[in-house]
């Protein structure tokens, strides 16, 4: 597997993805501002991702690629995988269904004090729960692709959520507000539905065959569960910290749209190099891992780590200079105010100091769930988690909604250390020197430009975007020569 040129290719599809995610932020924050709309939506959608993330992208994911590349991509174990998955998500749909007033009310207590906003955030909840069936199915298959070293078309899929909400956004000239609510939680559906079709399709042509069955109890699923148990404490623990967060929020008006457009900046490029990377290296680690080629996993981890240092650092610098310009010209239209801008900006200032945590932490991870150990994964977000709550909790009252922010880094560098820790003392991870040099020599000379950036002079997006290029023209070249030269 050519690691660096997949790893590229995830990124460059889960760019494109982003940017059209942008397009589709900026139209709510036209259409629906930063107010009472726009979190009936954001905390409706917050359900279904949560579980994606969970039953998708996350435990099953980190679970299933190890055992599959194990037992040497069985056909047999896939399929019956697949049907337990699809069992599991009608099940958990039908029960969201029925207690969706509960759930509402415990995700987001404050929107009780808006007379009709939890009522409505109900139902529009019950419609975009639906996705969940299809999302996760999603998931599953593109895991199934990712195993194969197919990782683009997976990679690609999120586009067609992001298309679709934009054009029900553009259709808001001719609905009421409310009534683009309930289009938008409809195209969410359909945009499942859609990727699901379109993943089943691509295995089959690649002679895969996979296909639902009646789902049987054997020794492989009983010992997937049990992993899978565990790692989903693991990555439970990491979505209740969210959920904690928007908890906490929503007891701030406005906090929750704030809050949500604050870590999509800052997810941007955390996506478009952490999560690359953590694709491919779940991969390419298992195989080498079940190999028992230790010098091989060595080196795939170094340099995915210094390739991504290398990225991410000036990406730290250049959100932290430029946090207020980059929310004024991204959302600062139609109902969107000042206030809220400033409000996002501050937040962003904060939580980008996590992103090489983040990053560092998702080698970390990904190398113990593909040596099979899920425990050590689940102690560290529990701890993680313990942290954030304490902090959230605990500073709201002095910080108000900043206090997530902080709680998010503060428990993200815990997380880092806790993980670091683990894998040294198992012997799954050696840093070289020429990767800690590297590093050293990013951060001084982003923190060099960042100072000139700081003092450049923007009045716009043209003049924002001008800057941008100027510090990666002068960035790129010294820090390939800065990798080269350690």
């Amino acid at each position: 597997m050519k690691l660096g040129r997949n790893i590229f290719g995830v990124g460059a599809m889960t760019g494109i993805s982003r940017i059209f995610g942008f397009v589709r932020d900026m139209l709510i924050a036209r259409v629906l501002g930063a107010g009472r709309l726009s979190d009936i939506f954001l905390a409706a959608f917050k359900l279904p991702n949560l579980f994606r993330d969970l039953l998708g992208e996350g435990a099953l994911s980190a679970i299933f690629i190890p055992m599959f590349a194990d037992s040497k991509h069985d056909k047999n174990f896939a399929n019956n995988v697949f049907s337990w998955l699809v069992v599991v998500l009608l099940g958990i749909t039908i029960i969201f269904e029925i207690f969706m007033p509960a759930f509402i009310t415990i995700l987001a207590p404050g929107f009780s004090d808006d007379p009709g906003k939890l009522e409505m955030t109900v139902v529009i909840s019950r419609i975009m729960f639906w996705y969940v069936i299809f999302i996760c199915s999603a998931a599953f298959l593109s895991a199934i692709l990712n195993a194969f070293s197919r990782f683009i078309l997976a990679a690609f899929m999120p586009v067609m959520l992001n298309i679709m909400l934009i054009c029900a956004l553009l259709m808001s000239a001719w609905f009421a507000p409310t009534t683009i609510l309930y289009i938008m939680a409809a195209t969410v559906v359909a945009s499942g539905i859609i990727q699901c079709a379109v993943l089943w399709a691509r295995i089959r042509r690649g002679n895969f065959g996979l296909r639902l069955i009646v789902p049987k109890w054997n020794g492989k699923i009983k010992s997937m569960l049990k992993r899978f148990g565990v790692s989903l404490i693991g990555s439970g623990f990491y979505q209740i910290t969210i959920v904690v967060g928007t908890l906490v929020a929503s007891f701030q008006s406005g906090a929750v749209s704030w809050l949500y457009y604050a870590d999509r900046i800052v997810q941007l490029p955390f996506a478009m190099i952490g999560l690359a990377v953590g694709t491919v290296l779940m991969s390419s680690i298992s195989n080498a891992i079940s190999e028992k080629n230790m010098r091989s996993v060595y080196i795939q981890q170094n340099s995915s780590l210094r390739r991504s240092l290398m990225l991410i650092i000036p990406c730290v610098i250049g959100l932290f200079v430029l946090a207020e310009p980059i929310i004024k010209n991204l959302f600062q239209y139609g109902a969107w105010t000042s206030e809220s801008t400033h409000a996002v900006a501050v937040a962003i200032m904060i939580q980008c100091m996590v992103l090489p945590a983040m990053l560092t932490s998702q080698i970390y991870s990904k190398t113990l769930y593909a040596s099979m150990d899920v425990k050590t994964p689940v102690k560290t977000s529990i701890i993680s988690l313990g942290v954030a709550t304490v902090l959230y909790v605990g500073l709201f009252y002095h910080l108000g909604y900043l206090a997530i922010p902080v709680g998010v880094v503060i428990s993200g560098y815990v997380k880092n250390i806790l993980l670091a820790r683990a894998c040294k003392k198992r012997g799954l991870i050696k840093l070289d020197g020429k990767t800690i040099r590297c590093g050293i020599g990013f951060t001084i000379l982003s923190c060099l430009l960042g100072v000139g950036l700081w003092f450049a002079p923007i009045d716009g997006l043209l003049s924002m975007c001008i800057a941008i290029a100027v510090f990666g023209i002068l960035y790129l070249p010294v820090a390939y020569i800065i990798d080269k030269k350690a």
